[in-house]
């Protein structure tokens, strides 16, 4: 576990789950370049470490991110880091799922990590915007063309274009979220969604993961020539063996992600 005193983001490895904690509550955990480097670092490792199955993000203090802090944006401070983008995430996602567990605001870039997560766990009473209009800025940081993919256009545009914020439940109904909860209860619950999905075959989920994310654009005739790069690899794995093994001799399986 990764937890010093005064640490913009906390980490914390247990049971195959990085839980990555933005750890700035004062400032509604703003975004700072030193937060979204370690943020990038903390993915690095998600990715890199075999015995890590699932992320999560999250923040602390009842509040998941407000976006980037304004007064470091003055003085000319950008929350970014080169190849990774906003807050470390949101021009390279990780290639194992990440799970945002979002309390209170998410906006602009805090919002923004949010749409590049893969799945969302939010308290009843978050909110979700990307005011950016209302500051003379713009959503760069992926809102500007995730939110049109991932939420009706009607709906995407009024976010974009008015800089108001819509509730959990809101983006619930629009399928945005997987799970809203109630408030405080962000975080555990997102972690039994973890859970879950560590449970099963390394290899199979990031492959999962990896292509439907890719075939986002394509015909299916197209997703059907493209995926074998991605489902061959996986039928010829030890765990592809294991995976019916087990089944059929009623017992937990023993993945080795290879």
């Amino acid at each position: 576990m990764t937890d010093p005193q005064g640490s913009e983001v906390f980490v914390e490895s247990r049971g195959g789950i990085l839980t990555i904690t933005i750890n700035r509550p004062a400032q509604r955990n703003a975004m700072t370049k030193a937060a979204s480097e370690l943020i990038a670092d903390a993915l690095v490792r998600l990715d890199d470490d075999p015995d890590v199955r699932v992320g999560i993000l999250t923040g602390s203090g009842g509040t998941f991110c407000a976006g980037m802090d304004m007064r470091r944006f003055q003085l000319g401070e950008r929350p970014v880091v080169a190849g990774r983008g906003f807050g470390g995430l949101v021009e390279a996602p990780p290639r194992k799922p990440l799970i945002a567990a979002v309390e209170g605001w998410a906006l602009g870039g805090g919002f923004e990590l949010v749409l590049a997560s893969d799945l969302v766990v939010a308290g009843a009473g978050a909110k979700f915007g990307l005011p950016e209009v209302k500051r003379g800025l713009a959503a760069r940081a992926g809102g500007i063309f995730r939110a049109p993919r991932l939420l009706p256009r009607a709906v995407a545009m009024e976010l974009l274009l008015t800089g108001e914020p819509i509730t959990a439940e809101i983006a619930h109904g629009y399928g945005l979220i997987n799970r809203v909860v109630e408030d405080g209860s962000a975080a555990p619950v997102a972690r039994e969604l973890a859970v879950t999905i560590a449970a099963n075959a390394p290899l199979a989920v990031q492959a999962s993961k990896a292509f439907a994310l890719e075939s986002r654009t394509l015909t299916d005739a197209e997703a059907f020539e493209r995926q074998s790069a991605y489902t061959d690899p996986v039928f010829a794995s030890e765990d592809a063996t294991e995976g019916p093994r087990a089944f059929t001799e009623r017992r937990a399986p023993r993945w080795t992600g290879r």
